[in-house]
């Protein structure tokens, strides 16, 4: 039984909870085993809300009274450690910001809350939120339940670690430039960064450079991204870049009044990419031809032209390195491996940035450009399945590239502020998790959750899970 709980998804949960064939009581007191069992070995929790029980209690006293409730009503939640949580220690990754309580929960909390979601606990990050490994001085490392010896990823590998082994069915975390997908595929589930500014930042840290950061859901089905969008999105009237008053709908299960084009991509203009990913690409894209879409494969000249991640790295050194140094000035000692990384890099010059603006222009006009013809493109997320922990350098289809280069087909949504979702649709020969990536235009986050929801119904890897 305990297992039913800790592998159902929010939205079965909340459900269950509502026509009283479950307790959240039990919900959240399943969740809190399983991270007693587990979680020793993963170290993806770095801090247990200590009102979690005392929340479902009241959670079940709501249910037993009649009373009308949210849609994630009695529904444990997590949330990476660089988000405000009111009450709940929220550390950031670092020594320096050791035993800080915020007293206000960050937007994004507030409204999983409003909507009836109780918070279980937060998931351990790198330092500040920055590197592609969850590791830091202050909690250590985090590991994959697929395979111990390597990353869930970063910068939300604790978030994505806990929900891929059962000790959370919902979750958020942060994205600068893969940091909620590339968890999610080196884990096995789904996660959504939608458009930029379609979900308040206020409450997360770090917020330079704000127009590349995004907040977004982590879980285990597409019908949970979209119920959890669906209650995150729209503006707080404290993050300006939060504007859109767009209407959401989910739009899973709904007939398009015309048949969807999607285009897919694999090479060039993301990078080298490992041939297994690629198949797992051909694969998602021949699944969704066959269930009725146009689909073909496709080109984006912007992207051969503009290497996203080049342009990515030109732009947000310069708006990243004064907040480094201002928080790490006069704790040096606290410093860990990313922090004086990215205090150690070269300034870009006022030349290259402005040209770097530009580049990162033609990257808009030429999305906009694709998506006047197509309504979706399927990519890779990462160019290889997670990776064995400390590497920094990589042989992907016969080429060595470092570490950054894991980056290449999601950092271009970030330089952009296209939608995305990552999915699992395939396995390695090693047994570990093929994702591939969704993109929508901007705003269509409804038209990527129709298409994911059709290529989930259809996926050869539905239901599987590590065995912890």
């Amino acid at each position: 039984m305990s297992e039913d709980i800790t592998y159902s998804d929010a939205t079965g949960l909340a459900a269950r909870i509502r026509n009283k064939e479950l307790s959240p009581v039990e919900v959240v007191q399943a969740h809190l085993d399983r991270i007693e069992a587990v979680d020793p070995e993963i170290n993806a929790i770095v801090t247990l809300a200590d009102n979690a029980l005392a929340e479902a209690r009241r959670a079940e006293a709501a249910i037993q009274a009649g009373e009308d409730v949210g849609p994630l009503h009695g529904v444990p939640f997590t949330i990476k450690d660089s988000i405000d949580t009111a009450g709940v220690l929220t550390q950031r990754g670092s020594p320096i910001f050791k035993g800080r309580v915020p007293e206000v929960d960050a937007t994004s909390v507030a409204r999983l809350k409003r909507a009836g979601g109780i918070l279980l606990a937060k998931t351990n990050l790198p330092e500040f939120s920055y590197w592609i490994e969850s590791d830091n001085l202050l909690t250590g490392r985090s590991n994959n339940p697929w395979d111990l010896t390597r990353t869930p990823g970063g910068s939300s590998g604790g978030e994505s670690a806990a929900i891929a082994a059962g000790m959370s069915p919902l979750g958020l975390g942060t994205d600068l430039a893969i940091s909620v997908r590339g968890p999610a595929a080196q884990t096995g589930i789904v996660s959504l960064k939608a458009t930029h500014g379609r979900v308040p930042m206020t409450g997360i840290y770090p917020r330079a450079p704000r127009r590349f950061w995004h907040v977004g859901p982590m879980a285990r089905s597409i019908r949970d991204l979209a119920l959890a969008f669906s209650q995150l999105a729209g503006p707080d009237g404290k993050d300006a870049f939060a504007t859109s008053t767009a209407a959401f709908d989910a739009g899973i299960g709904r007939q398009p009044y015309r048949q969807l084009r999607v285009g897919w991509l694999v090479e060039p203009g993301f990078g080298p990419i490992d041939p297994e990913v690629a198949r797992t690409v051909e694969a998602a894209a021949e699944a969704l031809r066959e269930s009725g879409l146009h689909v073909e494969p496709v080109r984006i000249p912007a992207l051969e032209k503009d290497f996203a991640l080049d342009v990515f790295n030109k732009l947000h050194v310069m708006e990243m390195k004064p907040e480094f140094a201002a928080v790490t000035e006069g704790h040096e000692d606290q410093m860990y491996k990313m922090s004086r990384t990215m205090l150690s890099l070269p300034d870009t010059s006022l030349g290259d940035y402005i040209a770097a603006e530009q580049a990162a222009e033609r990257l808009r006009d030429g999305f906009a450009e694709y998506f006047a013809k197509f309504d979706a493109l399927i990519t890779p997320v990462l160019p290889l399945p997670a990776h064995k922990h400390g590497q920094e350098e990589f042989v992907i289809n016969g080429r060595t590239v470092d570490a950054t280069y894991l980056q290449g087909a999601t950092v271009p949504l970030n330089v952009t502020g296209l939608p995305g979702i990552s999915m699992r649709f395939g396995t390695s020969t090693e047994g570990l998790p093929i994702n591939v990536q969704i993109v929508g235009s901007w705003l269509a986050e409804t038209t990527i959750l129709n298409v994911a929801s059709t290529l989930e119904s259809v996926s050869p890897v539905r239901g599987l899970r590590p065995a912890l």
